[in-house]
């Protein structure tokens, strides 16, 4: 596995043509989600979307389907304005046409799949379409595969996927707190020792994988008559936008 993330598969780079294609052939949409938040000095404030959406971009390109944009609101925002909110994006890539849609969260807490899961519900409810909400190592989690916040593991993946946004020399070679406190806000092994891009792909590896399997699992668990890309086609007449 490389760090290319190919635009062939991110819906905003997709032609209708190739949206199409790609509905047809494995019908499921893929929402990555995460907060603009600190993560150390060393890794950029978009993070968690940024690893949940190159994880799911790794995901369409070995098993199919299209990848949202990343979503940056998370479950510090009003729920009660977030949720129908989400929920109604979710109906969107419904009419649009897809029967399974996944949202993944880079940010590992409760509140993000509980959010998820909350504005899913509405739009799975009738059987026609399935959903899940989960962490991007939610089906991977094991010695090769976790996470934390901005140490080994988060560190690891920025260093495979987008090398040139982390900047190590800024953490310096004195000592860290890694208790989530101030000054340095990390939690987890010192990423000074225990971080690669090595490290970063196996997790990336396994964290993808085990989303694709799900996404069979669920689109195989659907009735056979809703298990097709529902639109004659992405043209004018039958579709315009999200």
């Amino acid at each position: 596995m490389t760090n290319d993330l190919p635009q062939s598969v991110q819906l905003q780079f997709m032609r209708p043509a190739q949206v199409e294609a790609a509905g047809r052939a494995f019908p499921v949409v893929y929402v990555p989600f995460g907060p603009i938040e600190w993560h150390g000095p060393h890794l950029p404030v978009g993070n968690d979307a940024l690893k949940a959406h190159a994880i799911l971009v790794k995901t369409a390109q070995q098993f199919g389907g299209v990848v949202c944009p990343p979503v940056y609101f998370h479950d510090g925002f009003d729920q009660a304005h977030l949720v129908p909110l989400l929920t109604q994006l979710f109906a969107r890539l419904r009419a649009m046409g897809f029967r399974v849609i996944i949202g993944v969260s880079g940010h590992n807490v409760q509140g993000q799949i509980t959010m998820i899961e909350q504005a899913l519900a509405p739009v799975t409810a009738d059987g026609t379409v399935a959903g899940i909400g989960l962490w991007e190592v939610s089906l991977s989690a094991g010695e090769d595969s976790a996470t934390d916040h901005a140490a080994k593991w988060e560190t690891s993946n920025l260093m495979f996927l987008y090398p040139h946004l982390v900047d190590m020399s800024t953490l310096g070679s004195g000592p860290l707190n890694l208790d989530m406190k101030p000054p340095w806000g990390i939690g987890g092994l010192d990423p000074r020792q225990h971080a690669s891009a090595q490290v970063g792909c196996r997790n990336v590896e396994l964290a993808s994988q085990a989303i694709g399997r799900k996404a069979q699992e669920l689109l195989a668990c659907l009735p056979a008559v809703h298990r097709a890309f529902r639109l004659p086609a992405l043209r004018p007449e039958h579709w315009w936008m999200i």
